[in-house]
């Protein structure tokens, strides 16, 4: 079809209804000027013009490249090293042929604003987010002018808007940037846009958003989100058409939330609730040290990005006993440790061991999604608390890319209660055909045998909470305040509300606070409840991993071998979206136990521990008893908010 056979009316007919044939031909009149062709400005182009605005002025200087392609509407392969200017107005003009177009090819500047304003009806922000100073004289000009000027900005998943409005308040009243310096101008800004906060919950790479740096994440729903509303803002204004919402009144839709707010801040940034927003926001974001970019794309070389993948395997309080040291281009020392002098939880390096073996069978199904098997040539001994593992990656055509890959650093853990829905029998053989031979899984299903086992974890719980062993541990691996940590569990990880957790953090403070408490105040009872008790029973089923064989696993090959088995089921767990936690403590007191061992000197804590041994003893078969590897449960669950991460792989390489 030609531009000649063009048909305005028949083009954009699917609007009547919404509108009446007389606003459409008035759309087709009116003039939208839109500052920017980025990621916001590009869908606000293309959304009106298959609204019908008939006419635009369009600001740009920038040229696209590979990093806009998540979030700009004309990012392409084809259109990389193009204006940006120009790359929108073709694709405008291919939409509706008619349109008039009045292009600013240096962007927006001093010289040229009001020529840029001349005649416009609306004004739509489409500026990048650190591009104040423009931004601020934009907006005053526009208001000068008597032009209502919208601004959408796409934060997370969701939308903000805010509408500068002739007669009311101002952009600068608003947001109260004169006189600051660039940084706090860039906090006020950011602040003052979504004063409701709805997209901050789901932040799970936080060092993405630095201000200092002017780095930030973005979507393409956010994006297309902020054209559909941009466009309905300046669809009314156009039209006189409908309520809209000027500052100091903003609202914000966030589709990940499923939440919408509307929001009133009097007085802006002067308002008393955004004067606090930017006190911690002055706190975290404008004193963040210059820092490496999180990464965005995987290691090209084979070794490193097999280890880069590696370490996101489990370890016990995410202690991460391992350590790399390269041999050659595809060979890497495995430098192993335990904590069995420092950690009650790691008997004889049992706990550590098995982290080996999750390590290993991790980097084993990395190595083949680059072609690559990975051989364990040999095992160093000497050092039974430093075991050296020496691999090497060896080039396989034949190999194929591990199914469970892609789910290497989203696994995590679960603690707090999920769906209790059952497994099907589809999950279940799932499950148990993830591991190899030599280890089967038990399970624990109904509702009475939940019950039973929440009450086993209830009581074997009071053992660690009791014994200076445990405080010892418990003290030290907690990241308290913290969404994520890099090498302890955050406090928000933790399963626990706010006031249990604070109660935590101060007994925990000293052995004697938490003595006390256990001893006189009940102060086990709550973190039992909300750490054993209700997630027990709030899951869809308890297993416990076996090995098969004829003796228990003691030697380090059985529980390295016994770590990679879990590792494959827990990814496996991951691949069917079920969370997923474990129950160890009942595993390790009853090998302490086996073997004869005083773990504590509190002789409460150990007789509890052998009354909680028995009713284990009582619940599973014999062979099970006896040669069980792992505790754990299962549940319908979402990816929890907060989680563990990990040491970078620089951090983990030695010399």
């Amino acid at each position: 079809m030609s531009s000649s056979d063009f048909d305005y009316y028949k083009a954009f007919s699917r609007n009547i209804g919404w509108l009446t044939l007389a606003e459409q031909q008035l759309l087709a009149s009116k003039r939208v000027a839109i500052a920017g062709m980025g990621g916001v400005g590009g869908a606000h182009l293309l959304t009106l013009a298959r609204l019908g605005v008939g006419r635009f002025h369009l600001a740009d200087f920038d040229s696209f490249d590979i990093e806009n392609f998540n979030r700009q509407a004309g990012a392409r392969l084809s259109s990389v090293g193009q204006k940006k200017l120009d790359t929108l107005v073709a694709m405008a003009l291919d939409i509706n042929p008619d349109l008039e177009i009045t292009t600013f090819a240096d962007g927006v500047t001093e010289s040229n604003i009001d020529a840029f304003l001349q005649d416009v009806d609306v004004y739509i922000d489409g500026l990048d987010f650190f591009a104040l100073k423009i931004r601020s004289l934009m907006f005053r000009k526009a208001y000068d002018a008597g032009i209502p000027a919208v601004t959408a900005a796409p934060l997370g998943m969701g939308v903000a808007n805010l509408n500068f409005l002739p007669g009311k308040m101002t952009f600068e009243q608003y947001f109260l940037l004169d006189g600051c310096d660039e940084n706090e101008q860039y906090l006020r800004f950011f602040v003052g846009l979504s004063p409701a906060r709805l997209h901050s919950a789901y932040l799970v790479v936080p060092e993405s958003i630095n201000l200092p740096e002017r780095k930030g994440p973005s979507t393409i729903m956010a994006c297309e989100l902020c054209a559909g509303v941009a466009a309905t803002q300046a669809l009314k204004l156009m039209l006189n058409r409908g309520k809209v919402i000027a500052a100091p009144r903003s609202l914000q839709f966030d589709a990940y939330r499923n939440s919408y707010k509307v929001s009133w801040r009097p007085f802006g940034n002067a308002n008393p609730i955004n004067r606090l927003a930017l006190h911690l926001g002055r706190k975290y974001f404008l004193n963040q040290p210059v820092q490496i970019a999180p990464k965005t794309a995987p290691e090209q070389d084979p070794l490193r990005y097999v280890l880069d993948k590696a370490r996101w395997a489990p370890s016990g309080d995410n202690t991460q006993c391992w350590r790399f040291r390269p041999t050659s281009a595809l060979s890497c020392d495995i430098l192993g440790n335990d904590t069995r002098h420092d950690v009650v939880y790691d008997l004889n390096g049992f706990a550590s061991n098995m982290a080996h073996g999750a390590l290993l069978e991790t980097a084993r199904i990395a190595a083949s999604e680059r072609g690559y098997q990975l051989e364990i040539s040999d095992i160093d001994r000497s050092d039974a608390e430093h075991p050296v593992y020496k691999i090497a990656l060896l080039q396989d055509s034949s190999i194929k890319a591990d199914a469970l890959a892609p789910y290497i650093e989203t696994r995590t853990v679960q603690r707090r209660p999920m769906g209790t829905t059952a497994l099907n029998s589809g999950e279940k053989r799932q499950l148990e055909m993830a591991l190899p031979p030599g280890f089967a899984v038990h399970w624990f299903e109904s509702s009475a045998e939940r019950w039973t086992i929440a009450k086993l974890l209830y009581g074997n719980a009071y053992t660690r909470l009791i014994m200076k062993e445990g405080y010892d541990v418990h003290s030290k691996i907690i990241d308290w305040g913290k969404q994520f940590s890099i090498d302890k569990i955050p406090e928000q990880a933790l399963g626990v509300d706010a006031a249990t957790a604070k109660l935590m953090k101060w007994a925990l403070a000293s052995w004697e606070r938490f003595e006390f408490m256990a001893k006189y105040m009940g102060g086990t009872i709550a973190p039992r409840l909300q750490l054993d008790l209700l997630p027990a029973l709030r899951c869809s089923a308890h297993f416990v991993l076996y090995s098969t064989a004829a003796e228990a696993p003691v030697t380090l090959e059985q529980q390295v071998a016994a770590g990679s088995a879990l590792q494959r089921f827990w990814l496996t767990a991951t691949k069917l979206k079920l969370g997923f936690q474990p129950e160890q403590t009942p595993v390790i007191f009853s090998g302490y136990l086996r073997d004869n061992l005083q773990f504590t000197t509190n002789q409460q804590a150990f007789d509890n521990a052998v009354a909680m041994d028995k009713k284990l003893a009582a619940l599973l078969p014999p062979q099970v008893f006896a040669n069980k590897v792992f505790f754990g449960r299962v549940g319908r669950s979402e990816q929890p908010a907060s989680r563990s991460l990990r040491f970078s792989l620089q951090q983990l390489l030695v010399e």
